[in-house]
């Protein structure tokens, strides 16, 4: 594991969190799971939980439509990943947060810093899971899968969230759990934070997290944003 910097650097300097959405906020994986699943049936094919955190977790929906369908057309595969969405909002009635992270966000608003949602997500998933979490108002700044040209693992999704924060990247911190996800914001200079709820922490280290958290009540976390807020 990489060593955190020295909170005092961010101390009067942290303006934002910015969080990934599936596996961050709230561990909505076993949902797209069971989504994919029942998807892929019709097709006679299965999906098992080892093959979506490595070929499916934190990927565009154009990515998995190539990967599963490699023979069909692009609206082909288009199709399967819009029925697929439908069946993961079906399915995704009770999302709870991830623990410890709504104290965080209460914290975040005690602290005066602002919140930001970046996800590879298309826009009615983003919408969807914010509801259901009951979060939508506390996140201002939303960068969804259609904003960015470039999607996760490329830096832009960060860069455009940061751009619209009005930030630089010593001024916020990055949440996120998938290997393109730690890829994207550390790559867009962001201390980044690993959430293992999807991947190994090794992996997300590897990827590029400064740290790895089990959820927003350990203690590594906590200690680190303490030094910031303290002298």
């Amino acid at each position: 594991m990489r060593r955190l910097p020295d909170p005092a650097a961010y101390r009067g300097r942290l303006k934002a969190l910015i969080f990934d959405m599936d596996g961050t906020l709230t561990n909505s994986d076993p949902v797209h799971l069971r989504a994919f699943a029942e998807a892929l049936a019709p097709f006679g094919r299965t999906m098992t939980e080892e093959e979506f955190r490595r070929s499916i977790s934190g990927r565009t929906n154009a990515e998995i439509g190539r990967a599963l369908f490699p023979d069909r057309t692009p609206a082909e595969q288009d199709r399967f990943s819009d029925d697929k969405e439908a069946l993961f909002r079906t399915l995704a009635t009770d999302l709870t947060p991830l623990a410890g992270l709504i104290d965080l966000l209460d914290r975040a608003g005690r602290q005066g810093l602002t919140l930001a949602c970046v996800t590879n997500a298309p826009g009615e998933n983003a919408r969807h899971m914010l509801d259901a979490l009951d979060l939508a108002a506390r996140f201002p700044v939303v960068v969804i899968g259609e904003d960015a040209e470039r999607p996760k693992p490329d830096p832009q999704p960060y860069q455009i969230a940061l751009r619209r924060l009005g930030l630089a990247p010593d001024e916020a911190i990055a949440f996120e759990d998938s290997v393109p996800g730690v890829r994207s914001a550390s790559g867009a200079a962001l201390l980044t934070f690993g959430v293992a709820t999807s991947q190994a922490p090794e992996t997300l280290v590897e990827a590029g997290a400064t740290a790895v958290i089990a959820d927003y009540a350990d203690p590594i976390l906590l200690r680190w944003l303490d030094g910031v807020v303290h002298s």
